[in-house]
């Protein structure tokens, strides 16, 4: 693309930036909605087709989680090098050939294949697309303030209430074995919302410089309560992502109610940026995390605590309003405290964190489940989620 081309995509963003953000929410539907959520649901019918135990089924979410911190370590790399722009549109294009081809092969090596490299692809689009969604609005707070909260919690969130609202009742009527049915659709879905994704990247990449400029240092020790607080949310969140259509499955949820609970949380999920960008606009301390954390452990807790139909729906609003609004405030903190130029090395290196901390999640809580014959044992992340809470409240504003 010419100087003249780019010039033109990046006027593109400033006429039409709500969508490009559309285009951006989509990508993160692509690539953290589906890729990585979408298992979640297909789970119980996976495990039951299969013949896995707990900790087969929660290693492919932590061979996912794996693919996904490789993918966020080179993303730390790369970033300085390669224009977020570039790496967001390349995460979503095989992100979307690794969903299309997962439902392909039963075999576990294969499953492993597809999961990891969704994780390393998926990881490319998230971390880049926080740096490309904080250059909306720069001249208005509160606008920019939405645009961060909106591409995390519209991103995910439509993914979940597509994927929420089909997955399970689409098991229910075609049985267990139509699993790989499952990931063609998903995979489908990507390519209708991958055009929109790629105009939007291009309208944020700007003309080639010269020299790449020297990037900041990031101040990493004045950054450690955020860091710590970020890293109990990834450690956290991802057990009840994993294992609620298994636990509701165990207690004796149909279709129905699993399909409910998953699109009211997505639904939740699509709203949670009008409720938290009075907060982001606010706070560029460690609040806005701290507040999200906790709530994360309150709906975190009360799926075990009170696992019948009102229960489980109060879990998914709490949750819901909650969970992807972490990645918002980390974003929104950086935003607040850094430099523009070290935006994406700032969010790369809280998606590193991230990574690290959700790949233990999964595969010990399915550990836990094996060896208590109660998968329920696997949910109560809350405290940690709590700790996590307290330690980013200590978060002071930098500079």
């Amino acid at each position: 693309m010419s100087i003249s081309e780019r010039s033109a995509a990046m006027g593109a963003a400033e006429r039409r930036p709500w969508l490009v953000l559309l285009g951006l929410a989509l990508g993160l539907c692509i690539t953290n909605g589906f890729a990585r959520f979408a298992y979640g649901l297909l789970l119980p019918a996976m495990k039951s087709e299969l013949g896995w135990s707990y900790a087969q089924a929660g290693w492919l979410n932590t061979a996912n989680a794996l693919g996904y911190l490789g993918g966020a370590v080179l993303t730390m790399l790369l970033i300085s090098r390669i224009s977020p722009s570039r790496l967001f549109s390349f995460g979503i294009v095989t992100t979307t050939l690794a969903l299309l081809v997962t439902g392909y092969d039963p075999a576990l090596w294969w499953q492993t294949l597809w999961r990891v490299l969704a994780g390393v692809f998926g990881a490319l689009s998230f971390s880049s697309g926080g740096a490309l969604a904080a250059q909306l609005f720069t001249d208005n707070p509160r606008k920019n303030a939405l645009a961060i909260a909106f591409l995390f919690g519209f991103g995910g969130g439509s993914g979940i209430v597509l994927a929420g609202g089909a997955l399970p009742l689409m098991l229910e009527w075609y049985g267990p074995a139509s699993w790989p049915k499952g990931w063609y659709l998903v995979g489908i879905a990507c390519v209708v919302f991958a055009p929109l994704s790629l105009w939007a990247s291009e309208s944020l990449r700007p003309p080639r410089q010269g020299r790449a400029p020297r990037h900041p240092a990031l101040p990493l020790l004045r950054m450690v309560p955020e860091i710590a607080g970020y890293a109990a949310f990834g450690l956290g969140y991802i057990v009840y992502m994993t294992f609620l259509s298994a636990w509701m499955t165990e207690q004796g949820s149909g279709g129905g109610l699993i399909a409910a609970v998953w699109a009211l949380l997505g639904v939740c999920l699509c709203i949670s940026p009008f409720v938290w960008r009075p907060v982001f606009a606010r706070f560029a301390t460690g609040v806005p995390l701290a507040m999200i954390l906790a709530c994360i452990a309150v709906g975190s807790g009360l799926a075990v605590i009170y696992p019948s139909g009102p229960g489980l729906v109060v879990s998914a609003v709490v949750f819901g309003l909650s969970v992807f609004m972490a990645p918002g405030a980390v974003t929104n903190f950086t935003r607040h405290n850094l430099p523009m130029e070290s935006w994406g090395a700032a969010i790369s290196l809280f998606t590193v964190v991230f990574a690290i901390s959700q790949t233990v999640g999964p595969v010990a809580a399915g550990w836990l489940g094996d060896a208590s014959g109660d998968i329920g044992n696997g949910l109560l992340a809350a405290a940690v989620l709590g700790v996590g809470a307290v330690v980013a409240l200590m978060q002071r504003r930098i500079g």
